[in-house]
C-alpha cells in the first residue's frame, strides 16, 4: 500500500508538538517536526489559555509536517480534558478560554452538591469530583459572565474549537466530552437534565462523535499550506490517545499510568464502574476508544517537579532535568514524604514553599537541596500511584499483574523501577509518545487502514519499550513506606 501520512497535534499542558505519522501497511514512524511552549496568561487576577498563539503555533507545525511529507492525508488534535471555548455560528471565539487552573471555580464544586448531591451526580456522570470539572466550570461562567453560556452558538472542547477552525466542524468528540461531568455514559447523552437543575444553558452543547470519525475537509483558506487533507477526530483528550497506543496484545489484567504533567492511573474496562463503593474512592469513567472505559484516578503527577524547577529558574537557580535526577540517587529514601494530591499543590505561587509547608505540619523536617525535593516527590508519587492500584483492584475485582507507564514520564527510569518495587510488578515504560501514537492510529482508524481495536493494538505493539523488572530486596522497605504513607495522608478523605 501507499504510504499514509497523518499529522498528529498534540497539546499539552506544558507544549505542544506537530508529529508527523508515517504509516506503511505494517508500521508506523513518527517524526516531530514542530515543538512550542504552551504559556497561559494571566488578566485581572484570571487564568487563560493563549489559544490564538497555540493555534498560530498547531498551523506552523502543520504547514513544515506538509512541506516535510509531500502531502497529508489527515490532521488530528488531542489536548487535556475539561476545559472549552464559546464560538459563534462563525466559529468566532466569544471569550478568551479560562485555564483550568483558575480561581473561579473556588468553592462552586461544594455549592453545585448543595443544590444536586454528589451521589445523583455520580450515578449520572460517573466522573470524579474534581473543582476544575467543566461543570463547576460552567457553573461558575454563568455567575460571572451572566448570560454569555445562552448567547454561545456552540460549547467545544479545545480540540474540538482548533478542528473547527480546520474545517469548520462543530461536534465534540466523546473522549473529550466525557471528561466534562455533563455527559452519560449509559445513555450516551448530554445530561442535560442536570444542567437544567442547576439553571446552566444547555442550547449551546453540540453533537458528540466518535473518535475515529472524519470530520470535514480543510477548509479553502488552508489548502494552499495543508492540501486537501482530511480531519479526522483521534481520541481528543490526550489521555484517551494515550491509552489506545498501550502495547498491548488483548484485554486482560494490566494497569496503567499516563505520565506526564498529570498522573492517570486505572485500567480499561468495556463498562464503566458507578457503583457507591467507586464513588466513595472518587474513581472516574472517562471514555475510550472503541467503546471502552478508563476506570481511573487523576494524581497531580510530574507538574509538582515542573513547577520546583520554574521556581528554582526564577530565583535565579535553573535546574537540568536529566541532571536532577541523575543526582536523585545521592539521596537517602523516604526521607520526606508529602500527599501529591493535597490541594495545596494545585496551584501555588511557589511549589517548593509550599511542599516544605506540608512536611514541616506533618512533623517533617524541610528540604534544600533540588536533589531532595525531587526525590520527596517521586517516592511519594510511587506511593500514591501504588494506593490507587490497590482501590481499582478491589473496585473492579482485577488482579493487575503488569503495569505500563505511557507518556513523557516513561523515560524517568527511577521513577519506573521504584514502581516495580513498590508493586511488585513489572513495569513496562513506553512509548514516550504515547498520545501522539494514539493520535496518529485513531486517524488511521477513520481513513480505513485500521478497523478495531485489535488492529489498533497490534501497530502499538511495535513502539520501542523498556521493562523494570521488581526487585524482591527491597520490597519491605516500600511496605514500610507505604505504611507511613497511608498514615500521613488517612486525614484527607479520599
Amino acid at each position: 500500500m501507499a504510504t499514509r501520512n497523518v499529522g498528529a497535534v498534540d497539546l499539552g499542558a506544558e507544549s505542544g508538538r506537530v508529529i508527523l505519522a508515517r504509516f506503511d501497511g505494517r508500521n508506523l514512524g513518527l517524526e516531530e517536526v514542530h515543538r512550542f511552549p504552551n504559556r497561559p496568561v494571566t488578566l485581572h487576577g484570571h487564568r487563560f489559555w493563549n489559544i490564538l498563539a497555540l493555534w498560530d503555533e498547531t498551523l506552523t507545525g502543520l504547514r513544515k509536517a506538509h512541506r516535510v511529507a509531500g502531502s497529508l492525508d489527515s490532521i488530528g488534535v488531542d489536548t487535556w480534558g475539561v476545559d472549552y471555548g464559546l464560538v459563534d455560528s462563525n466559529g468566532f471565539l466569544l471569550s478568551q478560554p479560562f485555564q483550568y487552573r483558575d480561581r473561579r471555580t473556588n468553592g462552586v464544586m461544594e455549592r453545585v452538591i448543595a443544590r444536586v448531591p454528589q451521589d445523583v451526580l455520580y450515578r449520572r456522570t460517573g466522573i470524579q469530583f474534581l473543582p476544575f470539572n467543566t461543570l463547576y466550570q460552567l457553573y461558575a461562567h454563568e455567575q460571572l459572565q451572566p448570560g454569555e453560556l445562552a448567547h454561545a452558538h456552540r460549547l467545544l472542547m479545545i480540540p474540538d474549537l482548533l478542528h473547527n477552525w480546520l474545517c469548520g466542524s462543530l461536534v465534540i468528540e466523546r473522549t473529550n466530552a466525557t471528561t466534562t461531568q455533563c455527559w452519560d455514559p449509559v445513555s450516551r447523552a448530554w445530561a442535560v437534565d442536570l444542567l437544567d437543575r442547576l439553571a446552566i444553558p444547555t442550547s449551546m452543547l453540540p453533537p458528540v462523535v466518535e473518535p475515529g470519525n472524519t470530520l470535514g475537509e480543510v477548509l479553502p483558506e488552508w489548502q494552499g499550506d495543508l492540501g486537501a487533507a482530511r480531519v479526522v477526530a483521534p481520541a481528543t483528550h490526550d489521555t484517551g490517545s494515550a491509552i489506545a497506543s498501550a502495547p498491548v496484545s488483548s484485554p486482560g489484567n494490566w494497569g496503567y499510568i499516563s505520565s506526564g504533567t498529570w498522573s492517570l492511573v486505572g485500567v480499561e474496562l468495556q463498562q464503566p464502574v458507578m457503583t457507591p463503593e467507586a464513588l466513595a474512592a472518587n474513581c472516574t469513567n472517562e471514555g475510550g476508544v472503541f467503546g471502552t472505559t478508563r476506570f481511573l484516578k487523576n494524581v497531580m503527577g510530574l507538574w509538582l517537579l515542573q513547577e520546583c524547577q520554574r521556581q528554582w529558574a526564577r530565583n535565579g537557580h535553573a535546574t537540568n532535568y536529566d541532571t536532577l535526577l541523575a543526582d536523585v540517587g545521592g539521596v537517602p529514601p523516604f526521607t520526606a514524604l508529602i500527599d501529591p494530591d493535597d490541594q495545596r499543590f494545585l496551584a501555588p505561587e511557589n511549589m517548593p514553599d509550599a511542599i516544605n509547608a506540608y512536611l514541616m505540619e506533618h512533623g517533617q523536617a524541610p528540604l534544600q537541596a533540588p536533589a531532595a525535593f525531587a526525590r520527596c516527590i517521586m517516592e511519594s508519587l510511587v506511593l500514591r500511584y501504588r494506593k490507587v492500584f490497590q482501590q481499582i483492584s478491589l473496585l473492579t475485582d482485577t488482579t493487575i499483574q503488569i503495569v505500563h507507564v505511557l507518556g513523557g514520564g516513561a523515560r524517568n527510569a527511577h521513577l519506573n523501577q521504584w514502581l516495580a518495587d513498590a508493586l511488585d510488578v513489572p513495569v513496562i515504560a513506553g512509548p514516550t509518545e504515547a498520545t501522539a501514537r494514539g493520535n496518529a492510529l485513531m486517524q488511521l482508524v477513520g481513513l480505513g487502514e485500521l478497523h478495531n481495536l485489535e488492529e489498533v493494538r497490534t501497530i502499538a505493539q511495535n513502539a520501542p519499550t523498556q521493562m523494570f523488572s521488581p526487585r524482591s530486596a527491597q520490597r519491605a522497605a516500600w511496605n514500610e513506606a507505604g505504611q507511613r504513607f497511608s498514615a500521613m495522608v488517612s486525614s484527607r478523605v479520599r
